[in-house]
Protein backbone atom coordinates (compact mmCIF):
# COMPACT_ATOMS: atom_id res chain seq x y z
CA UNK A 1 0.00 0.00 0.00
CA UNK A 2 1.53 3.52 -1.08
CA UNK A 3 1.68 6.20 1.61
CA UNK A 4 -0.92 8.27 0.37
CA UNK A 5 -3.64 5.44 0.87
CA UNK A 6 -1.86 4.73 4.52
CA UNK A 7 -1.98 8.64 4.44
CA UNK A 8 -5.86 8.88 3.97
CA UNK A 9 -6.35 6.28 6.24
CA UNK A 10 -5.28 7.87 8.77
CA UNK A 11 -7.03 11.29 8.27
CA UNK A 12 -10.21 8.76 7.76
CA UNK A 13 -9.31 7.43 10.74
CA UNK A 14 -9.11 10.83 12.58
CA UNK A 15 -12.11 12.47 10.81
CA UNK A 16 -14.29 9.38 12.67
CA UNK A 17 -12.64 9.57 15.99
CA UNK A 18 -13.64 13.70 15.96
CA UNK A 19 -17.19 13.14 14.68
CA UNK A 20 -17.49 10.41 17.21
CA UNK A 21 -16.15 12.68 20.30
CA UNK A 22 -18.39 15.71 19.26
CA UNK A 23 -21.18 13.27 18.85
CA UNK A 24 -20.55 12.06 22.53
CA UNK A 25 -19.71 16.06 23.57
CA UNK A 26 -23.21 17.23 22.40
CA UNK A 27 -24.70 14.42 24.16
CA UNK A 28 -23.49 14.75 27.29
CA UNK A 29 -24.49 18.48 26.88
CA UNK A 30 -27.73 18.12 25.87
CA UNK A 31 -28.24 15.60 29.11
CA UNK A 32 -26.54 18.21 31.51
CA UNK A 33 -28.93 20.69 29.79
CA UNK A 34 -32.11 18.45 30.80
CA UNK A 35 -30.65 17.87 34.25
CA UNK A 36 -30.30 21.63 34.99
CA UNK A 37 -33.46 22.19 33.93
CA UNK A 38 -35.00 19.12 35.95
CA UNK A 39 -33.04 20.37 38.70
CA UNK A 40 -34.98 24.01 37.94
CA UNK A 41 -38.47 22.05 38.11
CA UNK A 42 -37.68 20.12 41.24
CA UNK A 43 -36.80 23.47 43.29
CA UNK A 44 -40.44 24.65 41.97
CA UNK A 45 -42.21 22.01 42.86
CA UNK A 46 -40.03 21.83 46.35
CA UNK A 47 -40.71 26.28 47.13
CA UNK A 48 -44.17 25.53 46.52
CA UNK A 49 -45.02 23.19 49.03
CA UNK A 50 -42.63 25.26 51.23
CA UNK A 51 -44.65 28.00 50.41
CA UNK A 52 -41.49 29.88 49.84
CA UNK A 53 -42.56 32.68 47.27
CA UNK A 54 -38.79 34.22 46.34
CA UNK A 55 -38.08 30.32 45.83
CA UNK A 56 -41.02 30.05 43.48
CA UNK A 57 -40.11 33.72 41.75
CA UNK A 58 -36.64 32.15 41.19
CA UNK A 59 -37.88 29.67 38.33
CA UNK A 60 -39.09 32.79 36.43
CA UNK A 61 -37.66 35.20 34.37
CA UNK A 62 -38.05 39.08 35.15
CA UNK A 63 -40.07 39.36 31.64
CA UNK A 64 -41.75 36.20 32.32
CA UNK A 65 -45.40 35.93 30.37
CA UNK A 66 -47.53 33.67 31.28
CA UNK A 67 -51.56 32.43 31.12
CA UNK A 68 -53.15 31.25 34.51
CA UNK A 69 -56.37 29.19 34.75
CA UNK A 70 -57.47 32.09 37.78
CA UNK A 71 -58.73 35.25 36.66
CA UNK A 72 -56.44 37.59 35.35
CA UNK A 73 -55.40 34.88 33.65
CA UNK A 74 -52.43 36.80 31.75
CA UNK A 75 -49.14 38.53 33.93
CA UNK A 76 -46.72 40.03 31.69
CA UNK A 77 -44.14 40.06 34.45
CA UNK A 78 -42.66 38.57 37.09
CA UNK A 79 -43.96 41.33 39.26
CA UNK A 80 -47.92 40.43 38.41
CA UNK A 81 -47.09 36.77 38.67
CA UNK A 82 -45.53 37.13 41.78
CA UNK A 83 -49.53 38.57 43.35
CA UNK A 84 -51.12 35.46 41.82
CA UNK A 85 -48.58 32.97 43.84
CA UNK A 86 -48.86 34.67 46.55
CA UNK A 87 -52.42 34.64 46.88
CA UNK A 88 -52.25 30.74 46.07
CA UNK A 89 -49.28 29.94 48.82
CA UNK A 90 -51.13 32.09 51.50
CA UNK A 91 -52.79 28.95 52.82
CA UNK A 92 -51.78 25.06 53.11
CA UNK A 93 -51.05 23.72 50.23
CA UNK A 94 -49.64 20.23 48.30
CA UNK A 95 -48.43 20.40 45.17
CA UNK A 96 -47.26 17.40 42.93
CA UNK A 97 -45.84 17.52 39.28
CA UNK A 98 -46.08 14.02 36.92
CA UNK A 99 -45.63 13.49 33.22
CA UNK A 100 -42.52 15.94 32.90
CA UNK A 101 -41.33 16.06 29.23
CA UNK A 102 -38.42 18.25 28.44
CA UNK A 103 -36.93 19.10 24.95
CA UNK A 104 -34.20 21.25 24.73
CA UNK A 105 -32.24 23.45 21.67
CA UNK A 106 -29.57 25.45 22.81
CA UNK A 107 -30.40 28.35 24.92
CA UNK A 108 -34.12 27.58 24.64
CA UNK A 109 -35.95 24.63 25.89
CA UNK A 110 -39.79 23.80 26.30
CA UNK A 111 -41.39 21.17 28.31
CA UNK A 112 -45.15 20.18 29.78
CA UNK A 113 -46.06 18.25 32.97
CA UNK A 114 -48.64 17.85 34.43
CA UNK A 115 -49.29 19.40 38.65
CA UNK A 116 -52.38 18.27 41.40
CA UNK A 117 -52.61 21.10 44.31
CA UNK A 118 -55.02 20.99 47.10
CA UNK A 119 -55.02 23.91 49.59
CA UNK A 120 -56.53 26.79 50.80
CA UNK A 121 -55.94 30.18 48.63
CA UNK A 122 -55.38 33.73 50.65
CA UNK A 123 -59.02 34.28 50.54
CA UNK A 124 -59.92 30.96 52.19
CA UNK A 125 -61.35 29.15 49.40
CA UNK A 126 -60.65 25.64 49.49
CA UNK A 127 -59.00 24.56 46.11
CA UNK A 128 -58.06 20.74 44.72
CA UNK A 129 -56.77 21.07 40.80
CA UNK A 130 -55.27 19.13 38.23
CA UNK A 131 -53.89 21.27 35.40
CA UNK A 132 -51.54 21.45 32.67
CA UNK A 133 -48.67 23.07 32.20
CA UNK A 134 -46.46 24.27 29.17
CA UNK A 135 -43.11 25.83 29.73
CA UNK A 136 -40.99 27.48 27.97
CA UNK A 137 -37.34 28.36 29.06
CA UNK A 138 -34.53 30.38 28.25
CA UNK A 139 -30.59 29.95 29.06
CA UNK A 140 -30.10 33.30 30.97
CA UNK A 141 -26.32 34.27 32.34
CA UNK A 142 -25.72 30.89 32.36
CA UNK A 143 -28.87 30.14 34.76
CA UNK A 144 -32.52 28.27 33.02
CA UNK A 145 -35.99 30.50 33.66
CA UNK A 146 -39.06 29.94 32.68
CA UNK A 147 -39.49 33.14 30.11
CA UNK A 148 -43.31 31.98 29.53
CA UNK A 149 -45.74 29.75 31.26
CA UNK A 150 -49.49 28.36 29.62
CA UNK A 151 -51.49 26.65 32.78
CA UNK A 152 -54.78 25.21 31.59
CA UNK A 153 -57.64 22.43 31.91
CA UNK A 154 -59.30 20.08 30.12
CA UNK A 155 -63.18 21.75 29.30
CA UNK A 156 -66.37 19.51 29.41
CA UNK A 157 -67.13 20.71 26.18
CA UNK A 158 -71.37 19.75 27.29
CA UNK A 159 -71.18 22.09 30.34
CA UNK A 160 -69.21 24.33 29.00
CA UNK A 161 -67.25 24.13 32.68
CA UNK A 162 -63.66 23.11 33.35
CA UNK A 163 -62.43 19.78 34.76
CA UNK A 164 -60.30 20.57 37.01
CA UNK A 165 -59.92 16.71 38.25
CA UNK A 166 -58.93 15.14 35.19
CA UNK A 167 -55.82 12.57 35.63
CA UNK A 168 -53.12 12.44 32.85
Amino acid sequence: MSNVGIDSIRVATALLAVVALSAAMLGSGKRDELAQIKALEDALEKAVNARDLDGVMAAYAVNVFAFGVAPPRQYVSATSYRDSWKNLLAGPISYRTSDLAIETHGSVAFGHKVFHATGTDGSGHAFDVTARVTDVYHKIDDTWRIVQEHVSVPVDVASGKADLASAP
